[in-house]
């Protein structure tokens, strides 16, 4: 059925102010899913992008249907649109509208606000203006507005608890290499459970995944978990010991070659300059006196070059990361001493590349649903010509908003990764990994809820939580309040923009 003429120009503009929101959310919201396996140098942002385009565009096509049902149909009340279905889509123009420029403008300020306090905010602002409180789906709305505060805490409740887990399992060890890969296949076991029970429960249409019965379900999910923890048992937990133990071989040799170098020079100068001071005549003097004289020089030409040393790290450092007062300095400072032991960091590097993949999966599938459900609305209404909108989400439209995520991503994601991933926390890669998986179970059992919580606030919560757990000063707390004013201004003010924008459209109708 073809779109009525007088409705085109809404879908067309629709559609192309849903990319552009897409490209804002992946900008704004890259740093959930990989900024923080960015900031503890575990992919470089090439890798990054690459895998999230892959991923993202995957979490929306299997299980980002069910979250945009709840933002095209669960916010607003669709019924009293009926009979003036042309209000409701340029309603949607208005919301895609509004909450595009507020995700654009933050992300440019570097600021990680919330896509779907945005979007949520937005479809309010027109809502309102249209039919006033009467239009809003009250309900509904309060579960989203709870869970907005709920979230980050129990995401960071989820990933704290793991990490005090895998701290006194792991990294309080001596040895923490074999307490670390015996634990490998069971995180790579539990990591691969939840994220196939995500995709299987309630899928995918287009794949059947929404006949499998919740037996079968449960089968898919713990087989599959299974499969993966012995193959990393049997394959990838030798792989990698012997790798971890080869690489730390050859960093004690390279390190005790420097030294032994090192110390050679200073006695070949040490030599050479008492040599020049005393002349011939030391050739023939070999008494106790000028063996002392030799030993205060290289110990004290010793003791230059260490002092030399420290002073030019210490230089290089300051260049880097200059304290600008007392809270900077006492920032710095801690953050000095949150390290992960070369074994561990090793080790877990490989695992968080997973978990970053995971959440990269459960981004796509929560967060597509804000670029795409205002869209899928307008273009069920152009085909169907009611304001029910029964028919499932096109799978098509759920790749086009993937792929707009990607593309921002990839373009202007650098700036909230770098305040997500670096700034807010030092991240190591145990941290890491705790983080992404705590805040991605969360993330994807509201998923499949069909509640769309924000994607920041669980990344925020958790990075929060594991950063005090290591040390207070590890968490930059005047950063973090202003991640909380940027949150609460964003609904009203995309609210405002939207309804702005509605007031002015829907003059053309």
């Amino acid at each position: 059925m073809l779109v009525p003429e007088e409705w085109l120009w809404m879908v067309i503009v629709g559609f192309i102010i849903a990319f552009v929101l897409a490209f804002g959310i992946g900008a704004n919201d890259v740093a959930n899913s990989f900024g923080t396996s960015v900031g503890a140098k575990v992919l470089s942002l090439r890798q990054a992008c690459i895998l999230a385009t892959i991923f993202e565009v995957a979490g929306a096509i299997l299980i980002g249907s069910r979250v945009s049902d709840t933002i095209r149909k669960g916010i607003v009340d669709v019924n009293a649109y009926n009979g003036s279905e042309a209000l409701l889509m340029v309603g949607n123009v208005a919301a895609l509208s509004g909450s595009c420029v507020m995700l654009i403008g933050a992300t440019i300020a570097s600021l990680p606000i919330s896509a779907t306090h945005s979007i949520v905010g937005a479809t309010i602002g027109f809502s309102v203006v249209a039919h006033g409180a009467r239009g809003i789906g009250w309900v509904k709305l309060g579960m989203i507005i709870g869970s907005w505060f709920i979230s980050p805490v129990m995401s960071g409740i989820v990933s704290s608890v793991l990490f005090v887990l895998v701290r006194k399992l792991v990294l309080s060890k001596d040895k923490p290499l074999e307490p670390g890969l015996r634990l490998l296949p069971v995180f790579y076991g539990l990591t691969v459970v939840i994220n196939a029970f995500s995709v299987f429960y309630d899928g995918s249409e287009m794949l059947y995944f929404d006949r499998i019965p919740l037996y079968g379900v449960f089968i898919l999910s713990f087989g599959l978990g299974l499969v993966v923890a012995l193959l990393v048992y049997f394959v990838v937990v030798p792989w990698q010991r012997n790798r971890i133990l080869a690489d730390t071989a050859t960093v004690r040799l390279t390190e005790a070659e420097e030294g032994g170098k090192t110390e050679q020079k200073v006695d070949i100068h040490v030599t050479s300059t008492l040599e020049s001071a005393t002349g011939d005549s030391n050739h023939n003097t070999k008494d106790k006196g000028a063996h002392n004289q030799k030993e205060e020089q290289k110990q004290l030409l010793n003791g230059e070059l260490e002092g030399k040393g420290e002073a030019d790290a210490s230089i290089a450092e300051t260049e880097e990361e200059p304290p600008t007062d007392d809270v900077q300095k006492r920032l710095a400072l801690a953050r000095k001493n949150v390290e992960d032991k070369p074994e561990t960091a090793k080790l877990f590097s490989f695992l968080q590349i997973l978990t970053a993949v995971f959440g990269s999966f459960a981004h796509g599938g929560n967060d597509v649903s804000n670029a795409i459900g205002p869209v899928v609305a307008l273009w069920m209404i152009s085909i169907d010509g009611t304001v029910s909108q029964k028919a499932a989400t096109p799978v098509w439209i759920l790749l086009y908003g993937g792929v707009g995520i990607s593309v921002g991503l990839c373009i202007l994601g650098r700036r909230v990764m770098k305040t997500m991933g670096e700034d807010l926390s030092k991240v190591t890669p145990t941290s890491g990994f705790c983080i992404e998986i705590g805040s991605a179970l969360t993330v994807l059992i509201a998923s499949n809820i069909g509640i769309p919580i924000s994607t920041t606030h669980c990344k925020v919560g958790s990075i929060v939580f594991v950063g005090r757990v290591r040390s207070n000063e590890n968490v930059d707390w005047r950063l973090f309040r202003n991640i909380i004013i940027a949150w609460l201004v964003t609904l009203p003010i995309s609210g405002l923009l939207s309804a702005a924008a509605f007031a002015g459209l829907r003059e053309l109708i």
